[in-house]
């Protein structure tokens, strides 16, 4: 993985579990390989380089609580937000 803008390794773990649980993804309609990939508490931006294959961490942001309370609803689980 590539981390061009120095993420914390926390963060860095987070998105490697995520990928390797086949977390859901969007592709982004205008950008061949670019994804928002979707973790609990945090959207990931993320390209696969289509040279080496590699996944380079572009972005990441917190999603905000009425979207983690949508996507709890949508797997009918239980979340608390802080």
């Amino acid at each position: 993985m590539d981390n061009l803008r120095n993420y914390p390794a926390e963060i860095i773990k987070e998105l490697e579990e995520l990928l390797l649980a086949g977390g859901p993804s969007l592709p982004d309609p205008k950008r061949k390989d670019f994804y928002d990939l979707e973790g609990h508490e945090r959207t990931f931006f993320i390209q696969i380089s289509s040279i080496t294959g590699r996944v380079v961490l572009l972005a990441t942001w917190l999603r905000s609580e009425r979207a983690i309370e949508h996507s709890c609803a949508e797997i009918s689980m239980e979340c608390t937000t802080p």
